[in-house]
């Protein structure tokens, strides 16, 4: 079989390939994601990324932080170029997720449970308020190197159906939303569900690829 485990070795399916390509850089089987999801969990509850005690030079940084540090890095750009992307359009733009929005949010995940904890972390990134008619939509950014986002990426307990998911690629910025995900669509490289397509943000094209360009320098070395 062509697609194994990096821990077992046992086969895994192209779906299960992908995901764990995705959430955590590596093929993995899904005993194993459940495995990684609870140490990368216990890894915020500790705080062992952001400890006073721990010297981050170059020597001392895991080949694994370094992974975790560059991926939450890349996130949080993308999350900004989407951001001013609707401020410059004249949306109200506001943080969401509590890790965000509240000061020293991480640290609240200190202590509680794992599955508190996930919780919080699949919040949408943003509530943005389209500045003619005043609807209100959750966001949640997603940067894709590869350019791809299925219902599997978010599975099928994921809290806020209404939900819009902005992916951010080297080359593009495309939408989805989770209802769509459910119905089978997904976003892929030849996929055309491009940000600028969706009626319901009346957005300008023209703006859109100038933020496409901002994403290209970012991301043009990834």
């Amino acid at each position: 079989m062509d697609n194994v485990c990096s821990e077992c070795n046992n086969g895994i399916t192209e779906a299960e390939y992908n995901f764990s390509l995705n959430r955590f850089d590596r093929p993995l089987c899904r005993e194993h994601q459940r495995l990684q999801y609870i140490e990368d969990s216990e890894i915020i509850n500790d705080q062992k990324y952001y400890s006073h005690e721990k010297s981050f030079n170059s020597n001392n940084i895991s080949e694994k932080d370094s992974i975790f540090i560059e991926n939450m890095i890349k996130g949080k750009i993308a999350e900004t170029l989407v951001e001013e992307l609707f401020k410059y359009l004249g949306y109200n733009v506001f943080k969401y997720n509590i890790t965000d929005s509240v000061p020293g949010g991480m640290q609240l995940l200190k202590g509680i449970r794992i599955d508190a904890a996930a919780n919080i972390k699949t919040m949408p990134d943003l509530v943005i308020q389209h500045p003619h008619n005043g609807e209100v939509y959750f966001i949640d950014v997603k940067f894709r190197k590869n350019e791809t986002l299925t219902f599997n990426d978010v599975g099928p307990d994921y809290p806020y159906e209404n939900c819009y998911f902005i992916v951010v690629s080297k080359k593009h910025i495309k939408c989805i939303t989770y209802d769509e995900l459910k119905e089978g669509k997904e976003i892929t490289p030849s996929s055309r569900n491009y940000l600028g397509n969706r009626k319901e943000f009346e957005l300008d094209k023209d703006v859109i690829i100038k933020f496409c360009d901002f994403a290209v320098k970012f991301f043009d070395s990834v």
